[in-house]
């Protein structure tokens, strides 16, 4: 049986709490970033992976008025809940994730996620929660030695600011197993929501810093990410914008969505400005953010904001995202973003 959770915990997928070298967890595994767009096509997830990419409802436990207790008291414990979102408003929310087992390999398997205010609370769900692929053809691989996959996302309500209890339950075999974590919900994150105007700062390009790549990207080879400043293309042309810090990174996915951004380039960027801005100042971290994550009202890494050409957020996504997510968003941004509340 997983055991919920009974305090604040730092819900992050964390290199420290996976016990990761602090050598980094990015770098450069050989190829830089520039191919053909034929590459641009995603290689075939691994098998494991492949199995997890199409959970529905019905794969899994019925609510029937259960509580959240009494759900989980019919798993089976064994994996870890790492989730890779930290930022959760009422209403629906992207929950992305990742689950390890108790030998620190990544599990995976069709998931879903279900949650509850407190453990006799009524349970909701199952929201299906899809395993995307982070794996890019090798002239966009940097050296990251990790073994992260993939990352589990699912589309979870939400509804009511405070504490919510996590649950995700994955078919393993004939049953099923459990992993608990939290989730905070604020009334207000200031982090700019879908439909929102992006901010208009400048970020850092190869000719504001006379063509030396190494002050503004952390990857090994350099991403060819770094020609436009946001602030000129802003409102002019769809971007995707990615926070993201390949070889500092507190996650273990910074190198990999920066892997992927530049397969994607490789496939839209006669469509769509890709920009890359590192985290911190002159990259130490003892220095602090960057001036652009801070007015993006950012905390953590890695993030993506796909932005249309009226200069909207059309995706938002936080903390870990693969080919697939990272595609939709790129596309949804060419596409537009929805009308903005009123």
């Amino acid at each position: 049986m997983p055991r919920l959770p009974t305090r604040p915990i730092l819900l992050a997928l964390a290199c420290a709490a996976l016990v990761v070298p602090a050598a980094g967890c990015g770098g450069s595994r050989g190829d830089g970033g520039g191919a053909s767009s034929p590459n641009a096509t995603p290689p075939p997830a691994p098998p494991e992976v492949a199995a997890a990419q199409h959970p529905t409802s019905a794969d899994f436990p019925a609510v029937g008025g259960r509580t959240l207790r009494q759900l989980a008291d019919t798993l089976t414990g064994g994996p870890a809940l790492a989730l890779a979102t930290a930022i959760y408003a009422p209403g629906r929310n992207r929950v992305a994730f990742g689950l390890i087992q108790p030998d620190g390999a990544f599990l995976y398997g069709k998931t879903a996620v279900y949650v509850a205010r407190d453990e006799s609370a009524p349970a909701r769900g199952p929201y299906p929660a899809p395993a995307d692929s982070l794996e890019v053809r090798p002239p966009f691989r940097s050296a990251s030695d990790d073994d992260v996959k993939a990352v589990y996302h699912g589309d979870v309500e939400l509804p009511r600011p405070g504490r919510w209890l996590v649950l995700t339950v994955t078919r393993v075999g004939d049953g099923f197993v459990g992993a608990a974590g939290e989730a905070v919900v604020r009334r207000s994150t200031g982090v700019p929501a879908i439909g929102d105007p992006a901010p208009r700062v400048h970020t850092p390009t190869l000719a504001a810093v006379g063509g030396d790549a190494a002050k503004i990207d952390t990857r090994v080879p350099p991403g060819d990410l770094h020609d436009d400043d946001l602030a000129e293309v802003l409102g002019r042309r769809p971007v995707a914008l990615l926070f993201a810090t390949p070889a500092l990174c507190r996650s273990r996915v910074c190198g990999p969505v920066a892997d992927v951004a530049l397969q994607l380039k490789s496939a839209y960027g006669d469509r769509v400005v890709f920009i890359h801005n590192e985290v911190y100042v002159d990259n130490d971290p003892a220095k602090g953010l960057r001036p652009q994550l801070r007015a993006y009202g950012l905390t953590t890494e890695p993030w993506l904001f796909a932005i249309d050409r009226d200069g909207r957020v059309a995706v938002r996504l936080e903390g870990a995202f693969g080919v697939d997510e990272f595609r939709d968003a790129v596309e949804r941004a060419i596409a537009g973003a929805p009308a903005p509340r009123g």
